[in-house]
């Protein structure tokens, strides 16, 4: 029997299951993978943004990460909101001592509504668990700007670019994603740190409900690397929440930016939307 990989999502939570572990856990199984989840940082938003976060101690954090690595073979993580310092640092030191072979680092520093999520000393700690444990990273725009200390770049071309000295410098794969720019197209490029690009080509949908793609996106990410390369992966995720956006407006969840339609795929199989 084919093995179906075993996911560890590490974020925050959405109460309304449009981003965070909810929307991860839903990309997982949609990408075919048995997705877990360890909770980083209780968050109170939905749709319209965020009201309330709350840091669980780090004791708890690291006795989550025990229950599941005691127990379960970890094929991929895939990291996301983390917050704090002590957080990522408490993520780094485990991954140090808990090697898995893939680990997608999607570095949660603003909300689509731009609400920040992460704290500016936790920065550098970012960083440096990217260099040390990441196989690929999948900053938006604002978020490569940040990681680069550049301009937020304004075309597709300028954003590979950056992409390409950011993942020299880090010694890691970077996903870059063009869904921040203007024009009909959204596509995304996987850059090594040796500069090759692989460009998944992806047609703009006009909606607003986009809330967790980039949660979505690596998480579903992370598990199609379990199954094939990483230029098939990036292809294969690109595609799929093209088609969750392109379905996101059949949900009606929310008065905000709504989320996208995870299960668009099982739902047209199922005979439903």
């Amino acid at each position: 029997m084919a093995r179906i990989p075993r996911v560890l999502s590490i974020a925050g939570t959405d109460p309304t299951g449009g981003a965070g572990i909810q929307a991860d856990l839903k990309s997982i199984a949609a990408a075919g993978g048995y997705g877990m989840c360890v909770t980083t940082a209780l968050v109170a938003q939905n749709t319209q943004g965020v009201r309330e976060i709350h840091t669980p101690p780090q004791s708890f954090l690291r006795a989550q990460l025990d229950a599941v690595f005691d127990d379960v073979e970890v094929d991929a993580v895939k990291i996301g909101m983390l917050g704090d310092v002590e957080t990522t640092r408490t993520v780094a030191d485990y991954l140090a001592a808990h090697p898995v072979p893939v680990v997608v680092v999607d570095p949660v520093m603003v909300a689509t509504s731009g609400d920040r999520l992460l704290s500016a000393d936790a920065e550098e700690a970012l960083r440096q668990l990217v260099r040390d444990h990441a196989t690929v990273v999948t900053p938006n725009l604002p978020e490569l700007a940040v990681l680069t200390g550049q301009p937020e770049p304004e075309s597709f071309e300028a954003a590979v670019a950056l992409g390409r000295t950011y993942a020299n410098d880090a010694g890691v794969s970077v996903l870059v994603k063009g869904g921040h720019l203007k024009g009909d197209r959204a596509s995304n490029a996987l850059v090594t740190p040796g500069g090759e690009a692989h460009v998944a080509e992806v047609p703009r949908v006009e909606t607003n409900n986009t809330h967790g793609t980039g949660c979505s996106l690596s998480a579903a990410l992370a598990t199609r690397m379990v199954l094939s390369d990483a230029n098939a992966a990036a292809t294969w995720a690109s595609d799929w929440l093209h088609e969750a956006i392109a379905h996101a407006d059949e949900l009606n969840v929310g008065r905000g930016n709504g989320p996208v339609h995870h299960f668009h795929r099982l739902y047209r199989l199922a005979g439903g939307v």
